[in-house]
């Protein structure tokens, strides 16, 4: 089995019993690209290191597709398509039987267009096939001991750019140098949401008070990435926000 790995929660879950179950049979495709936090590269490679699995990083050039860079509402279906091309290539030079990822039965919830393109490429997903949620995929990797049972919920760095404004690779520099700042100040859960020179920033509604006792630092460090306003959204960290804009029917496409 080849696992589709980025290092959260459900594909990290999904690896380790994979390997449990098939030992050397296994190997873990981590793809990276200019949307992927250097963090979570590490964090990746860490957990892979920790639990014994198979790695292999190989670069993908995301920013040479049209479709993906003119970032329209099935963003995901074109980025899918092109990391299933990679996940192939390497299943067939293994002779894998087959590919799989983390998506669980929650993701049905979200506007998740990569998933029909996982799904028309063959992949396979096994905690969707057996009717478990992320809630379960937690418990699961809590009652099992695995220390990223609680690892906080991440997304691509495009997922931060509203759906029509061109992803550029400077405007993913600045998001991930803005959430790093957040992150080395504390804030495991958040998201810096970019709309044109503006850096409308979501954190867990407990952690505002924090975010405002370094209101001054963080706007200078804000300004010198290269905003030019920096806001606090008042509905907090949520999932997916971006999708808010999209209609009834393209958030099922």
């Amino acid at each position: 089995m080849l696992i589709s790995y980025s290092g959260g929660v459900d594909s990290a879950l999904l690896a380790v019993l994979a390997t449990e179950v098939l030992g050397n049979n296994t190997r873990c495709i981590l793809l990276d690209s200019p949307v992927v936090p250097r963090a979570a590269i590490e964090d990746a490679r860490q957990i892979a290191q920790d639990y014994h699995l198979s790695l292999e990083i190989i670069p993908v050039r995301v920013m040479d597709d049209e479709h993906f860079v003119k970032n329209p509402a099935e963003r995901c279906y074109w980025c899918k398509k092109n990391s299933a091309k990679v996940l192939k290539w390497r299943e067939e030079a293994l002779h894998f039987a087959c590919i799989a990822d983390g998506i669980n039965v929650s993701d049905k919830g979200e506007h998740r267009p990569g998933l029909l393109a996982s799904t028309e490429e063959g992949i396979i997903h096994p905690f969707l096939e057996a009717g478990i949620t992320k809630a379960d995929i937690r418990e699961i990797a809590k009652d099992s001991g695995f220390q990223f049972w609680n690892k906080p919920s991440a997304a691509c760095l495009s997922s931060r750019i509203p759906y029509g404004d061109e992803i550029t690779t400077t405007k993913l520099t600045m998001i991930e140098e803005a959430e790093v700042f957040l992150h080395t100040n504390g804030f495991s859960q958040c998201r810096v949401r970019m709309h044109g020179n503006i850096a409308r920033i979501e954190v867990v509604n407990d952690d505002v008070p924090k975010l405002l006792a370094i209101q001054d630092s963080l706007v200078r460090a804000f300004k010198t990435i290269g905003f030019t306003y920096v806001t606090l959204d008042l509905e907090g960290y949520r999932s997916g926000s971006m999708d808010e804009v999209l209609t009834r029917g393209e958030q099922q496409q």
